[in-house]
């Protein structure tokens, strides 16, 4: 957040920018790695999430909300692209738009895995406090869905880790 005493210049909003971002990966790293205390970082306290019909209300709550249907799944994988990101340095605000591809595997039943593809946006408003970068209101506007039934290969069983076992988290401690 910008003071009297911090001028507005590239490098800072270049640097605002980037920890937007990062918050964005950060929220599918802790999706993905089933990592709460991760997630709950991307939301201030007082955040909210709109997620259609499915969904209105707290940031807190959305993750409780999508959490045990996320550990019913054999895998999951979310990947953010395209973040425009506009920040307003004087008011401590900003707004972004991300795209996101999501997949989702259930677990194998007779054979057979259903994989869910999403692919959507995160439209969210954010505000810095005491330094930090968090969102205060996410819309998410789903754009494509695909559902497709087959047949499980062995070989497609994933080597990631949807915990702190996953080789990420040795070079991310």
């Amino acid at each position: 957040m910008r003071t009297d005493s911090a001028p507005t210049t590239p490098i800072t909003l270049l640097a605002a920018k980037q920890e937007i971002t990062e918050v964005l990966y950060r929220y599918c790293r802790g999706l993905d790695r089933m990592d709460r205390a991760l997630a709950d970082t991307v939301w201030h306290p007082d955040g909210t999430a709109d997620y259609g019909p499915s969904y209105r209300g707290s940031g807190a709550g959305f993750l409780d909300f999508v959490w045990p249907y996320h550990a019913r799944l054999a895998a999951h994988s979310h990947l953010v692209s395209n973040a425009l990101v506009e920040v307003d340095e004087a008011a401590g605000t900003a707004a972004s738009e991300a795209y996101v591809s999501v997949w989702l595997r259930t677990r194998p039943a007779d054979g057979l895995v259903t994989d869910l593809f999403h692919r959507g946006r995160y439209v969210d408003r954010w505000s810095c406090r005491a330094g930090v970068w968090a969102i205060d209101h996410r819309v998410y506007v789903g754009d494509l869905y695909r559902e497709v039934t087959h047949a499980v290969e062995a070989a497609e069983a994933p080597s990631g880790r949807r915990d702190d076992t996953d080789p990420s988290y040795e070079v991310f401690r």
